[in-house]
């Protein structure tokens, strides 16, 4: 069985479609035995439902300099 601290790092990577077959099967397994990790899954995948569906959009490459550029012009 995988520990708790693996577990989280499966669950985090599924969440990006980043985990294999055999690793989602095996938080499958640990979270049928472990509660809190079960419900770490379930607020994990929540949260990405509703980051989905919020449309969040980050900031564009030039948007980040010129903060960056602002930032450093207020020191």
């Amino acid at each position: 069985m995988i520990s708790c601290e693996e577990a989280e790092e499966i669950c985090n990577r599924a969440q990006y479609n980043e985990a294999s077959f055999f690793e989602k099967l095996k938080l499958l397994l640990h979270t049928y035995m472990c509660k809190i990790c079960a419900r770490f899954t379930k607020k994990n995948t929540e949260l990405t439902a509703l980051c989905l569906k919020a449309d969040l959009k980050g900031f564009s490459e030039a948007e980040k300099a010129e903060m960056k550029e602002q930032l450093q012009k207020n020191l």
